[in-house]
């Protein structure tokens, strides 16, 4: 997490605390070093955001504070509430994460928005502990240009290691698709992220040949179906 998100992300769990929130709460909420917490909380003291308290108490914002609000018409705050809910659907965990982020900067701009609902049912969740690859691996390697070794089962149970050159995800309604460059078959293929059992970065990467071989891929609309296997 940047560190503007998280000074953003501390003023808001504060200011929706009732009682004084620990380094060591906030620390587990953000995911990282208490030291980290007591460095933003210096930081942001010395922006002059009224919070209150010390290191080994508790931390409160002081009532009354409030951030600016954003640009937005009721409009285009109902839309960007539909589109960020409906990246539940994805299975992409960080993804949502990053959603649910926003989300709560639109909350600040008290319009309401609980009316607008969208049913959670879509791709399963990227869960490590269930065995799944996070999501964010693929999205990480696409923008480093960085070729990826993938343990694969297609919907036949048949087993295959391939390295590939990941290109773009395409978010289906029901999973979540890597398009890449397969050195294996020596042309494109889509992989079922839910049926990646395994995926490393290698150390070889693809500079400069990302977005000619993203390009050569919508050229060839290759939309394939999520059943058919890679």
């Amino acid at each position: 997490m940047r560190r503007s998100t998280r000074l953003f992300e501390i003023i808001q769990i504060l200011r929706a605390a009732e009682t004084p929130v620990t380094a060591d709460a906030l620390a587990a909420k953000l995911e990282v070093s208490v030291r980290t917490v007591y460095r933003d909380i210096a930081a942001l003291q010395a922006q002059r955001t009224p919070i209150e308290g010390e290191a080994g108490v508790g931390y409160l914002m002081r009532r009354g504070y409030d951030l600016p609000p954003l640009n937005f018409d009721a409009e285009e705050v109902e839309a960007l509430w539909v589109g960020l809910s409906m990246l539940a659907r994805t299975g992409d965990s960080t993804l949502q994460q990053a959603a649910d982020r926003v989300c709560r900067k639109i909350e600040a701009l008290r319009v309401p928005t609980d009316w607008l609902q969208v049913a959670p049912w879509g791709a399963p969740m990227d869960d490590p502990e269930k065995g799944c690859v996070p999501v964010v691996n693929y999205r990480e390697a696409i923008r480093a240009e960085q070729k990826i070794r993938i343990t694969y089962v297609n919907s036949e149970g048949e087993r295959s290691e391939r390295t590939v050159r990941p290109v773009a995800l395409i978010y289906h309604i029901e999973c979540t698709m890597l398009a890449a460059w397969c050195e294996l078959r020596n042309g494109f293929r889509h992989f079922r992220t839910d049926r990646i059992w395994a995926c490393e970065l290698t150390e070889d990467h693809f500079c400069g040949q990302g977005e000619p071989l993203r390009a050569i891929w919508q050229e060839q609309n290759h939309w394939s179906d999520p059943v058919g296997a890679a």
